[in-house]
């Protein structure tokens, strides 16, 4: 039986922040991806079962949820800090860094400027590797309620599970004042190629040691799944696990698969 999951807030530099949690031990925390009405939330199929054995963190990156915002353009140093801080005020040492996509990206950033802060990694479907920007990055416009309930029916495929209470639960969060504009700046800096290319992880990769997973789905249209050959070339003992009929959203795609791959990697000594 999954724990409950909880909703709380810290207070961080920027204001108070928004995350999920559940269970008991070795603390594991969640980096979500780039997604608009992305955010704690888009672990929700996972959280539960990953908490059977440790404590599961999922917060909402700065810029993202219904937490306090930035009126500054955002940065991947910034964000990288953001994953520290969070560590500082609920007094983490040290934890087990799961990334998605944008949250993949991050999480490289992070243990490679801070090894002692990373007990294991696993970078889902990450971002980093490749310098171009991407279509729906670029053309960004906030989404209406029909758009991001067609955008879960491909992204979410779990059965008995409430598309239409999550669309609107992720529609409440596009209309927070404020998340549209927050969400440019992100975008502004992530979308420049001189950003992409000062933070891309080509060279950050071999230099990292805690012990990494990388999971990735064969149909993989936004980060190519050649891109999970490199990365687990480029991290020494790595191990890579590909997933059949599954795209970018691993998480939530394959959630079953997923949750017992990446449980049994944390869970070895």
């Amino acid at each position: 039986m999954d724990n409950p999951i909880v909703e709380k807030y810290v207070e961080l530099s920027h204001g108070k922040t928004r995350y999920l949690e559940a269970g008991e031990g070795p603390p594991a925390i969640l980096l979500h991806g780039v997604g608009y009405t992305g955010g704690a939330d888009n672990w929700f199929l996972n959280i539960g079962p990953l908490s059977a054995q440790r404590r599961v963190l999922a917060p909402d990156f700065v810029g993202w949820g219904p937490g306090d915002r930035l009126d500054l353009e955002y940065s991947f140093a910034y964000l990288v800090d953001f994953v520290r801080e969070f560590q500082d005020a609920l007094r983490i040492e040290r934890s087990h860094i799961v990334g998605h996509s944008m949250g993949g990206w991050i999480a490289s950033l992070f243990a490679y400027e801070s090894p002692n802060r990373v007990d294991k990694l696993v970078l889902v479907a990450a971002g980093g590797l490749a310098t171009r920007t991407l279509a729906s990055m670029t053309s960004f416009a906030p989404p209406a309620l029909a758009q991001i309930r067609a955008q879960l029916e491909t992204q979410v495929r779990a059965p008995g599970v409430d598309l239409d209470a999550i669309a609107l639960r992720e529609v409440r969060k596009a209309e927070i004042p404020g998340a549209a504009e927050a969400y440019a700046r992100i975008l502004t800096h992530m979308n420049n190629p001189l950003t992409r290319q000062r933070y891309n992880t080509a060279r950050r990769l071999p230099m990292i040691t805690a012990p990494t997973l990388i999971v990735w789905g064969r149909d993989d249209t936004t980060n190519s799944v050649e891109l999970a050959y490199q990365a687990h070339e480029l991290i020494g003992g790595s191990r890579l696990v590909l997933f059949d009929d599954c795209g970018h959203f691993v998480p939530s795609e394959v959630p079953d698969q997923f949750n017992l791959v990446v449980g049994e990697f944390l869970a070895r000594p």
